[in-house]
């Protein structure tokens, strides 16, 4: 923490939460990023419980930044319960920040059941990004996502593939490329694009 800032006062930043009005809730949301994951966590639980969809959506941000246990279990119930899209949305970027590992199997159980297309972008490209992450999960999330019915899912999909292409091993490039092609057919142009780019990988 920076020694020349003024500490935060926590029952203050709990009032403005607590308030559910965003003009004050989420300034005070925001300034728990000086604070210790243990003072910053309680508050960051309590914006999860606002009514205020971007209250929430902030929450769930921070608490992918603030990690801690009890954060993983609410990002956890959000995403499997949020009524929101863009908090659920949110909730799947902020798990990744635990760990590839350990938030694949949730992410991928989400990207099935949940067919909003914010969520199910917002999975791709928080996956996709994970310098880490195993092809052959990739290739998995990436057969879902070109078979949804949003145009702009399957381009996601199709973006996951070139990496794949690029980075795969024979098995899997090749599987990559089949799916490529036949998405050159798409009704979509965006997907035809995005498909010829990743065969171009």
């Amino acid at each position: 923490m920076d020694p020349s800032s003024p500490v935060p006062d926590l029952a203050v930043l709990q009032e403005a939460i607590s308030s559910g009005d965003p003009s004050r809730a989420m300034p005070a949301l925001a300034g728990l990023r000086t604070l210790q994951e243990e003072q910053a966590t309680p508050l960051l639980l309590l914006g999860l419980e606002q009514t205020t969809f971007m209250i929430r959506s902030i929450a769930s941000a921070g608490l992918g930044v603030k990690r801690s246990e009890a954060g993983w279990q609410a990002l956890e119930a959000v995403l499997e319960g949020d009524e929101d899209a863009n908090v659920r949305a949110e909730a799947a970027n902020a798990l990744v920040s635990y760990g590839v590992e350990r938030a694949w199997p949730l992410l991928y159980a989400a990207f099935e059941r949940d067919r909003q297309w914010l969520v199910r972008c917002s999975i791709l490209s928080a996956l996709a990004e994970q310098p880490a992450i195993a092809m052959d999960w990739l290739l998995e999330l990436a057969q879902l996502a070109i078979a949804d019915g949003d145009g702009t899912v399957r381009v996601g999909g199709a973006e996951v593939l070139g990496r794949v292409v690029r980075e795969g091993d024979g098995s899997q490039a090749s599987q990559a490329r089949q799916f490529l092609q036949g998405l050159q057919a798409d009704a979509d142009h965006r997907v035809v694009a995005a498909a010829l780019d990743g065969l171009q990988g």
